[in-house]
């Protein structure tokens, strides 16, 4: 009940601070656990997965530093929050992140770890890359647009809404990791998965990704 009481005050604040746009809903999968990964522009980021997706069975890591506070605690709790330590190896957390996704659950991640502070992609970190290689779950890029904490604030002071678009890619699967260059390969991986949020960004947004070549290739095949 707490659960579905704090979906609709999510959903009915979006919709209060935003008009969203959902493409390419289709691409998104009913059941069956999958990576859901996106870029990080802003705070309202984090809130979308309840207003995007129907299913109930998905989980989102959040950083340790949230879980100072009882109430991010007690929300996290309902939320579907795992707190996670970003700057040291969290085995503890990512076991349990395996463990949901082998039970079907959705994981919500995105891999550059925090919101961006230029309003355009930073690099991603090889967390979600090593997860979705390792679980040999699939991935679904999903592309953030309009969600920079600016805009927000800029829209709040004028009782504007801020136009917000959510594009869903389709489902792709990494390669296991090989036994050798581990980390030339979740570098690889990461790159692949960044670049296909990318190519459904805007130009301005792309990032340390603009002149990357596999994200040129993406918009040459799209």
């Amino acid at each position: 009940m707490t659960k579905k009481i704090l979906r609709s005050i999510i959903r009915g604040l979006l919709r209060l601070l935003a008009k969203v746009e959902i493409i390419n809903k289709e691409n998104l999968r009913e059941e069956g656990s999958y990576a859901f990964a996106t870029n990080h522009l802003g705070f309202l980021d984090a809130l979308l997965a309840y207003y995007v997706l129907e299913r109930w069975d998905f989980f989102i890591p959040v950083a340790e530093k949230w879980e100072e506070y009882s109430f991010l605690r007690w929300l996290g709790k309902h939320l579907n929050v795992i707190f996670i330590d970003r700057f040291n190896p969290d085995i503890r957390a990512l076991r349990m992140i395996l463990r949901r996704m082998d039970k079907g659950e959705v994981l919500i991640i995105a891999p550059e770890g925090t919101r961006s502070r230029t309003e355009k992609m930073a690099e991603g970190k090889p967390g979600a890359s090593y997860l979705a290689s390792k679980s040999q779950y699939p991935v679904i890029p999903v592309a953030l647009a309009g969600t920079e904490d600016r805009l927000l604030l800029s829209n709040l002071k004028r009782f504007k809404r801020t136009k917000v678009t959510v594009t869903v890619g389709k489902a792709f699967t990494l390669p296991p990791l090989p036994r050798k260059n581990k980390d030339e390969a979740l570098k690889e991986y990461t790159d692949e998965i960044m670049c296909r949020i990318g190519a459904m960004l805007p130009e301005k947004n792309r990032g340390v990704y603009a002149k990357h070549p596999r994200l040129k290739e993406l918009l040459t095949t799209k």
